[in-house]
């Protein structure tokens, strides 16, 4: 009796749960080389277009929903703030000027960092490199790394500029003083350059002018006051006390001062108790001579000045540098290089190069030797280079240029700049710059050409100029 052979029975491959079918992102049939390569670069495009998209289709839920939230939450602000920076610019730079507000900012910047990089490995994760060929494999790969370097890598640099803003901002303007409302429709600030430095106990301001801010419009006007003005009025203040008919010289071989206004700082600071003269100047970000200076500008304009800025001319180059050079035109052929003074001998002899002259873009050291040579030319040449320079460098501070070049217009303005501006007033007086940028500067030179006798000033005809320019008359209209 033979028994007969069981029947082989066709094998019959396994059906798919429906599941599977429904979603083939989560559930790949890894077997098919072509297709694990077309959902590798769909999750890519998804992580990168919405960032845990690829998560919530093909991986964790939850970590591809904090995505989409945290997602959702940046193009919000985005959005947000480019309404602001059209209806309320205020508000803009309210943020970007204040030190709590760029910390948050910094931080969310470094969380978003590290979120994109999470994505980043998880979605390396998702795509199952080892199921793909290899030149589908070192492509995903190479896309995946070069979005990681453009996103984390962006998020980590606009951290690192948001945090050296809120640096320089805090080394600059760490002191200041009280906020004070317009003068007279106007913010008056006294710009102040100089070489500072140790040891420079003769220190003398160089560069002595008064700008003046219009509060409604941003109209800047420059009111240029000779350092070696002499005799001038203070304004009330423990100076005018010691002058009241006008500053005088003291002639004195072992510590003495000149009649001029420049050599305020060598009297208050060095011959004079300047602490016992204005006891709470340090503690606002002042100097007894930089208030000296100030009572005596005021005294001089018939202006209040609340602040000043102090120019330090070393780092002065570096600013120029920074912003990538100012264009001037030269009217005449100067020496660079501090000669002998008086000497009688030709700058040719001790001359170290020179500024030829023409249409010129220059680089920050030809620019400071612009502003300060003064060995073949008077000073009141070089108090209208000055002014020069100082329209050319608001000219260059266009956004554009300033963020192309922010660390380093960061890092050269820390060196340049001491100010008593309060913190709290910098959103107003950026919108304001702003409108000043769109604006003519008037310049106001009290010289001889400008009808100011340099030995003798007529300081009420001074103030006459500053207010007639400050307040214009208005037409009368023809009937």
């Amino acid at each position: 009796m033979s028994i007969a052979a069981p029947t082989r029975l066709p094998r019959v491959a396994p059906s798919l749960p429906p599941i599977v079918n429904q979603l083939p992102l989560r559930y790949p049939d890894s077997g098919s080389a072509d297709y694990m390569r077309r959902r590798a670069w769909w999750l890519v495009i998804f992580n990168v277009l919405v960032p845990g998209s690829a998560q919530v289709l093909a991986g964790s839920k939850r970590l591809g929903r904090f995505a989409l939230g945290a997602t959702l939450f940046l193009w919000t602000v985005l959005i947000l703030t480019a309404v602001a920076a059209m209806l309320w610019p205020f508000l803009v730079y309210w943020i970007a000027t204040n030190g709590i507000a760029l910390l948050l900012v910094q931080g969310l910047l470094i969380g978003y960092a590290a979120l994109w990089v999470v994505l980043a490995i998880d979605t390396f994760r998702l795509v199952r490199l080892v199921k793909l060929r290899p030149i589908a494999r070192v492509g995903v790969s190479a896309v995946l790394a070069g979005l990681l370097v453009l996103t984390s890598g962006g998020a980590l640099y606009a951290a690192d500029l948001v945090g050296t803003t809120r640096g320089t901002l805090g080394s600059i303007f760490g002191l200041g003083g009280p906020a004070v409302p317009p003068s007279d429709g106007y913010y008056n600030i006294l710009l102040l350059g100089a070489d500072s430095g140790e040891g420079r106990d003769s220190m003398r301001y160089d560069s002595i002018s008064v700008v003046s801010v219009n509060a409604d419009t941003g109209a800047a006007t420059i009111t240029g006051i000779p350092r070696d003005m002499p005799g001038f009025p203070f304004a009330p203040g423990p100076m005018l006390d010691l002058y009241p008919d006008g500053h005088t010289n003291h002639a004195d071989a072992s510590c003495g001062w000149g009649s001029g206004i420049n050599q305020l700082r060598t009297e208050v600071e060095v011959c004079r108790d300047g602490d016992a003269l204005y006891p709470d100047a340090r503690a606002a970000g002042s100097t007894p001579a930089i208030e000296a200076t100030k009572d005596a500008a005021e005294g001089i304009l018939g202006i209040e000045i609340p602040y000043y800025v102090f120019i330090d001319m070393h780092g002065f180059a570096a600013l120029v540098d920074a912003l990538g050079g100012v264009d001037i035109t030269v009217v005449e052929r100067l020496p660079k290089g501090g000669g002998p003074a008086y000497t009688g001998q030709s700058a040719e002899d001790w001359a170290i190069g020179w500024i030829e002259a023409g249409s010129q873009h220059m680089d920050g050291d030809t620019a400071q030797w612009y502003a300060r040579s003064r060995y073949t030319t008077n000073d009141w040449d070089r108090m209208r280079r000055q002014r020069e320079l100082q329209t050319a460098i608001l000219a260059q501070f266009t956004p554009s240029n300033v963020l192309s070049r922010f660390e380093d217009v960061a890092v050269a303005g820390t060196a340049l700049v001491e100010t008593d501006l309060p913190q709290s007033m910098l959103p107003y007086f950026a919108e304001l710059a702003m409108k000043t940028r769109e604006l003519p500067v008037t310049t106001i030179e009290l010289t001889p050409e400008g009808g100011v006798d340099a030995e003798e000033p007529d300081y009420a005809y001074v103030r006459e100029i500053v207010q007639a320019a400050l307040h214009p008359p208005t037409p009368t209209p023809t009937p």
